[in-house]
C-alpha cells in the first residue's frame, strides 16, 4: 500500500481495509476503491470533450477504386472521438488519429455547453497530437501529474466521450495501472488500461483526479497517424505526458507544426541493444553530416548522458524536436571528440543505396568475395572487374590504407556505409593468373535494371564451412589461403567435403503446419534438392482475399522450378479473417516466418514478402514494419496503404511492383511506385498488357525471378 498515501481519494479504501473488525469483506474494499475512481473521474470529467467530424475519407490507410477489391485499411467510422481541454480560452488537445481521414468539418461538445465548431491549429507530428480551437472562454483545465511522480503500478484510468450522447454524464472509464514509463523512444507512458478509438485523445488519469497524459495510438516500429492502432485493446496502451504537452503548448498555439528532431545517422549492424553505437551511415545534408560526424565514429555521450548502445541513443533523441540543439561526444580512432550546438533537423534527405555493380558468389566463407556477375556499364565494369575475380580489400579513396574484406556480408556492410558519388579503391585478385591489382571506381545510385540472365551456380556450397575464417592469433591476414584450383576460396576440394556425405535429414517438399500456441495455419515448400551447405532465400506469399491460404499447392507448382534452381523456400501464412489481411496480424505472421528461418540455412539478403491484391498490400505493410527481416517486397495489383517510410542504410528494401493495364487500380499502383521512388527506394515496375487481376504473365514472371536472384547485388 506504500504507493498510494499521497493520493487522498484512495484513503477511503485504505481506511476501510484496516477497520478493526474481525471479518473484513472484500466487497467493502472494492466498493471504496470504486467510489475513489468515480470521484477521480468526476474531477476530470468537465475537461473531457466529445469531438465529431464530418466529411473526409471513409477508410484510413487503404484504397478502393474502379470496382476492384477493397484494399485493407482502417475504417474510420462515423462515431465521435475524445479530446482534453488544455487552456481556458478554448484550446483542446486530442490524438492526431482522430483526423487521419482529413475531415472537412469538426465539432466539439463541452460538458454543460452547446456544440461548437472547431478548427485545427497545429499538430505535434512526433507525438501524434493535434491542437483544436473553439470559441469559448473560462474553460476548466486539468492538473497534470508530473513525470517524476509517475511510478509503475499506480492506478490508471482511460476516459472517453464516445459512447454516451449526453456529455453531462460521466465519461466512459477503462481501468488499469501504469505498466511502464519512458516508452516509444522516451515519449510515452504505458498502461494496461484498454485504449482504442473509444478513448484516443482522452486523458489517462490517476486515482487523485490528476492527469498522466493524453491517450494516443503509438508504436516503436511504425510511424504516422495510424501507427499502433492495430494493437488496440491488446493490454498495451500509451499516453503522452500532459507535462510534455503543456511544455510545447505555446508553440502549438502559435500554429507551429512540431516535427521530430533528426540527427541523421543509422547504426553499423542490426543489434541496437548489445553492440556499441557505431555510426554505420550518415544521411546527406543531415544534422550529423553538417556537424562533421563520420562513419565509424562511436557515440559515447549525448547531452552528457552515457550512450552504451544505439537503443539508448534512440531513447535520448526520441523526445526531441526539430531545432533542438544537442552536444555529442564521439570516439574516432584513439581520439575523443565533442561537438556542441548540433541543431536537429525535422526532415531527412532520403538515403540512397550505393551501387558498385556486381553480384557476389554466395556461401563463400572467404577471405575475400568471389564475383559471380558484373553489371554491364556499371562502376565495377568500368573499373575492369570480371566474373571470377575476387575482391580482397576495399576503402574510400580518401582513406590511405585498404581494409580487408572477409566475406560477402562484410562487403555488403561496407557498401551500406557509402553514398553515391564516393570514389573507392578495390584490391582484386584476378581469376586468370591470380594477379593482385588495385582499381578505382566511383559508386552510383542503386540500379533497378535487370540483366537478361544470371550465371549459375550462384553458391560456392560452403554455407556451413568455417574452416576458412582467419584465426584470432594469426599474423597472416589471410591464413587459410586465398586461391584454390577451383577458385572457391577454401583449401578443400568440393568433392572431398565431408559434409556432403553426412547431410542431416531435413523435411522437404510441401508441408502444412500449425502454430500450436496461436492456432495459426501456414504452409511451406522446401525443394527436394535442399542442401544445408547452400543458403536459401525465403518467399513469403500473402494470398488475396478470396484464397485465405488455399492456393498453396498452386503457388508451389508455379515456384517449384525456381526454388530448385535458384535456392528458395516458399511459404504462405493464412489470414485469420475472412475479409482479408489486417495490420495487426504482422507480429503473428513473423512468428511463422521466423520458425522457418530458424530451421533452414537462410540467405538473409533474399527474404521477400510477395502478395497479390489485398495480400500485396499486406506485403507492403509487413515489408515496412519487419525491416529487420524483410529485404524485398513484390506485389501484383496492389497499392500502398500509407505513405512509405524512409529508406534506411542497414535495412535496405527493394521493390518489384506489377499491375495489369486493365486493372481499375492501375493508376493507384503507378502512384504507389512513384511514392517509393520519391523516397529513393530501388523499384522495378512492370505493366502487364491485356491483363486485369491475374497472376504474372510469362515475361513479368521471368523478370520477377531475375529480381529475386539479384537482391544481394552490391
Amino acid at each position: 500500500m506504500t504507493a498510494f498515501p499521497r493520493y487522498s481519494l484512495l484513503w477511503v479504501a485504505v481506511v476501510a481495509f484496516f477497520q478493526p473488525t474481525t471479518a473484513i469483506r472484500a466487497a467493502d474494499v472494492n466498493e471504496a476503491t470504486e467510489k475513489a475512481m468515480k470521484a477521480a473521474s468526476a474531477i476530470v470529467a468537465p475537461t473531457v470533450v466529445k469531438i465529431e467530424t464530418a466529411g473526409g475519407a471513409e477508410v484510413v490507410g487503404g484504397k478502393k477504386g474502379g470496382g476492384g477489391p477493397p484494399q485493407p485499411g482502417l475504417r474510420k467510422g462515423t462515431g465521435p472521438t475524445t479530446g482534453l481541454i488544455v487552456a481556458p480560452d478554448g484550446f483542446i488537445i486530442t490524438s492526431a488519429f482522430n483526423f487521419a481521414n482529413k475531415p472537412t468539418d469538426i465539432f466539439v461538445t463541452i460538458p454543460g455547453r452547446t456544440r461548437l465548431v472547431a478548427k485545427v491549429i497545429a499538430s505535434d507530428q512526433t507525438r501524434m497530437l493535434t491542437l483544436l480551437k473553439v470559441d469559448a472562454q473560462n474553460l476548466p483545465v486539468p492538473t497534470p501529474i508530473m513525470k517524476k511522480e509517475i511510478e509503475i503500478g499506480l492506478w490508471a484510468m482511460a476516459l472517453g466521450r464516445t459512447q454516451d450522447p449526453d456529455t453531462d454524464h460521466p465519461p466512459s472509464m477503462s481501468i488499469g495501472i501504469v505498466s511502464a514509463t519512458n516508452r516509444i523512444w522516451g515519449k510515452a507512458i504505458q498502461t494496461d488500461a484498454k485504449t482504442s478509438p473509444v478513448n484516443y485523445g482522452g486523458p489517462l488519469i490517476g486515482i487523485d483526479g490528476r492527469v498522466y497524459g493524453v491517450v494516443v495510438p503509438a508504436s516503436s516500429r511504425a510511424e504516422g497517424e495510424t501507427a499502433g492502432v492495430d494493437v488496440y485493446d491488446s493490454g498495451i496502451g500509451f499516453a503522452i505526458p500532459l507535462e510534455d504537452i503543456f511544455a510545447v503548448l505555446p508553440q502549438l498555439k502559435a500554429g507551429k507544426e512540431l516535427r521530430r528532431g533528426l540527427l541523421g545517422v543509422t547504426p553499423q549492424g542490426t543489434d541496437v541493444y548489445n553492440a556499441a553505437p557505431i555510426i554505420g551511415a550518415i544521411q546527406p545534408d543531415s544534422a550529423a553530416s553538417r556537424a562533421g560526424i563520420q562513419v565509424g565514429d562511436i557515440v559515447l555521450e549525448l547531452n552528457g548522458k552515457k550512450i552504451p548502445n544505439y537503443s539508448t541513443l534512440q531513447h535520448v533523441l526520441g523526445p526531441m524536436y526539430e531545432g533542438d540543439e544537442i552536444a555529442v561526444k564521439v570516439k574516432r580512432g584513439e581520439k575523443e571528440i565533442e561537438v556542441n550546438g548540433i541543431k536537429l533537423l525535422g526532415t531527412a534527405t532520403a538515403f540512397v543505396n550505393a551501387f558498385l555493380g556486381l553480384l557476389p558468389m554466395r556461401d563463400d566463407p572467404g577471405p575475400g568475395v568471389e564475383i559471380r556477375y558484373v553489371y554491364p556499364k556499371s562502376p565495377a565494369d568500368l573499373a575492369g572487374l570480371k566474373a571470377g575475380d575476387r575482391v580482397m580489400k576495399l576503402a574510400p579513396a580518401t582513406i590511405p590504407m585498404l581494409l580487408p574484406v572477409q566475406n560477402r556480408d562484410a562487403l555488403i556492410t561496407a557498401m551500406q556505409r557509402l553514398t553515391p558519388g564516393t570514389e573507392i579503391k578495390i584490391e582484386v585478385k584476378r581469376k586468370e593468373g591470380g594477379k593482385v591489382e588495385t582499381v578505382t571506381a566511383k559508386v552510383i545510385a542503386a540500379s533497378t535494371e535487370l540483366p537478361d540472365q544470371l550465371p549459375l551456380p550462384s553458391s560456392a556450397e560452403k554455407a556451413l564451412d568455417k574452416a576458412s575464417q582467419p584465426k584470432k592469433d594469426s599474423k597472416d591476414p589471410f591464413p587459410m589461403g586465398i586461391a584454390d584450383d577451383d577458385n572457391s576460396g577454401c583449401g578443400e576440394d568440393k568433392k572431398d567435403d565431408p559434409k556432403k556425405d553426412s547431410k542431416p535429414k531435413i523435411e522437404t517438399g510441401f508441408m502444412k503446419r500449425v502454430n500450436e500456441a496461436l492456432g495459426r495455419e501456414y504452409w511451406v515448400f522446401v525443394p527436394d534438392n535442399y542442401d544445408p551447405n547452400k543458403s536459401y532465400g525465403v518467399i513469403v506469399w500473402f494470398h488475396d482475399i478470396a484464397q485465405r491460404g488455399k492456393d498453396g499447392e498452386s503457388m508451389k507448382k508455379i515456384f517449384e522450378g525456381v526454388c530448385e534452381k535458384y535456392n528458395f523456400i516458399l511459404m504462405g501464412p493464412k489470414s485469420g479473417t475472412a475479409d482479408g489481411w489486417r495490420p495487426s496480424e504482422t507480429e503473428l505472421v513473423m512468428q511463422d516466418v521466423n520458425a522457418v528461418l530458424g530451421q533452414y540455412t537462410i540467405d538473409k539478403t533474399r527474404v521477400v514478402a510477395h502478395g497479390m491484391g489485398n495480400g500485396g498490400q499486406m506485403a507492403f505493410y509487413v515489408g515496412f514494419n519487419a525491416r529487420d527481416v524483410i529485404r524485398g517486397v513484390a506485389t501484383l495489383g496492389s497499392v500502398l496503404g500509407t505513405n512509405p517510410k524512409e529508406n534506411i542504410a542497414n535495412q535496405p528494401l527493394s521493390f518489384f511492383i506489377s499491375g495489369g493495364d486493365k486493372d481499375p487500380l492501375l493508376k493507384d499502383i503507378v502512384e504507389s511506385k512513384n511514392q517509393l521512388i520519391e523516397k529513393r527506394f530501388p523499384v522495378v515496375f512492370r505493366e502487364m498488357k491485356e491483363s486485369g487481376k491475374e497472376y504474372c504473365d510469362e515475361a513479368t514472371f521471368l523478370d520477377l525471378v531475375l529480381w529475386l536472384d539479384s537482391l544481394d547485388r552490391i
